[in-house]
């Protein structure tokens, strides 16, 4: 099911066309896509196939596969990186469809205490900043890659 209104599932229906660092791997139930903030190196953002506003909006089985889904790539990023520690948060004030935001934490984060979306507020008013954070020491395929590679090893659920 999907809304011809919503971002996400116009991204989710032209996924198959996107570079193949954007696509980091197509589960049953969601896709996960590389974000744009590598900043947060390997921060990917797992979009649920089905519309639905609220996670209790799914029935328990898509529910619990989708958390699945979600625990799986969190754990691909993790062996990926190895970073500090992982946010995974799933709000949909912008977009209300289901998605998680996984952001990989370094142990040299400057502002490990803080939210992520404090530095990605401004870096919407600041584009040396949005620059600072779009960059990533790897470019978007390799990233992709690796957290794919380590899915495979994983053996990741596929579409």
């Amino acid at each position: 099911m999907s809304s011809p209104d919503c971002p996400l599932c116009r991204k989710l229906a032209e996924c198959r066309e996107l570079p193949p660092g954007e696509v980091v791997w197509e589960f049953p139930g969601s896709v996960a896509f590389l974000g744009p903030w590598q900043y947060y190196h390997g921060y990917c953002v797992l979009v649920a196939r089905t519309h639905a506003r609220e996670l209790f909006h799914l029935g328990e089985a898509a529910r619990r596969a989708y958390l699945d889904e979600m625990c799986v790539l969190a754990q691909a990023i993790d062996g990926a990186f190895r970073p500090r520690k992982l946010n995974c948060e799933m709000l949909g004030n912008q977009v209300p469809h289901l998605h998680w935001h996984v952001f990989p934490r370094s142990a040299d984060d400057p502002e490990a205490l803080q939210a992520v979306w404090l530095a990605l507020d401004r870096a919407g008013r600041d584009e040396g900043q949005k620059r600072r954070l779009e960059t990533g020491p790897l470019d978007r395929p390799a990233t992709a890659a690796r957290i794919r590679d380590v899915l495979l090893t994983l053996q990741a659920p596929r579409a």
